[in-house]
């Protein structure tokens, strides 16, 4: 595996510190703020990430994954599917406005940057959901203190690894909120800073759940990406109000780890490709271009 994996050149404002020219696509798109944000909590806010035009085109491209009636004719799975709760899986091939957001080259650099190197789309995922009819409003307002579903993806030490003094992860996602997401609206809920902890997770959990002001829980306007490690513990909370909420995920990972099951493209989607998109969505292996 000599040369497979090369090591990233220190720099300092786009310009290593051996004097060469460091590529564009590995140039800092996080600001200082956002960047120790990101490393003390797990997670940061991209604000306005998409623009408006991009939140209602893929508004419209959720609202024809809801109607469609032969999901597994596009290889689209669920994860959940009941009146008030769809979860899909694997979107790439469905409609061009989902490559369009998993190969979005603001939210792919900002992956890229926390992840150290050249990364792959792992996962695609999209969620419609409201509050269930059948729940009790105040418990449901309870139960936001306690959410349910806390997880992980990966875990502190083998899931992340330190260099030049910055934290990385080796999975990430960009959940983008396609509607305004306030207190009542089932926004994402982390337990910050679980991303640097080797804590069982049950223990960070409990600890949590004794001290709700241990969890956070995100607000944001349409277009705002929330960009997080998979080590950070997070969860959904309930929706308490009558709005509807649409959220869009993607997964990342260094190419030469796999997809999620049941997220492999097709021969023919790969071949419809451009070489840029190509190189996010179906890259080869090795080696991991760092930096």
């Amino acid at each position: 595996m000599d040369g497979a994996m090369t090591k990233a050149p220190k720099r300092r404002d786009g310009v290593r510190v051996d004097g060469g020219q460091v590529p564009a696509q590995a140039r800092p798109v996080l600001s200082p703020p956002q960047r120790l944000h990101f490393d003390i909590y797990g997670f940061v806010l991209l604000a306005d990430a998409l623009s408006q035009d991009e939140v209602a085109d893929l508004r419209r491209a959720m609202r024809g994954l809801n109607r469609e009636p032969d999901l597994a004719a596009h290889r689209i799975y669920l994860n959940a599917d009941r009146p008030h709760l769809r979860h899909f899986g694997h979107l790439l091939e469905y409609d061009p406005a989902f490559l369009h957001y998993a190969t979005h080259p603001r939210l792919v650099a900002a992956a890229r940057e926390v992840v150290g190197g050249d990364v792959r789309v792992e996962e695609t995922e999209a969620i419609i959901n409201r509050r269930d009819p059948a729940a009790d409003v105040e418990g449901l307002r309870r139960e936001r203190k306690r959410p349910r579903g806390f997880h992980t993806g990966t875990e502190h030490g083998w899931g992340t690894y330190e260099e030049q003094g910055r934290l990385h992860c080796l999975f990430v996602k960009t959940l983008t909120y396609l509607t305004d997401v306030g207190p009542e609206d089932g926004g994402t809920a982390v337990i910050p800073g679980s991303h640097r902890l080797s804590w069982p997770d049950e223990e960070i959990i409990a600890a949590a759940y004794a001290d709700p002001g241990l969890v956070h829980q995100v607000e944001a306007r349409a277009g705002t990406t929330l960009l997080f490690a998979e080590s950070l513990i997070h969860s959904t909370t309930a929706i308490t109000s009558d709005a509807e909420r649409m959220v869009l995920v993607t997964g990342y990972t260094p190419p030469m780890m796999q997809v999620w099951p049941g997220n492999e493209v097709s021969a023919e989607f790969v071949a419809s490709l451009t070489p840029e998109q190509r190189h996010i969505v179906a890259p080869t292996a090795w080696p991991w271009h760092r930096g």
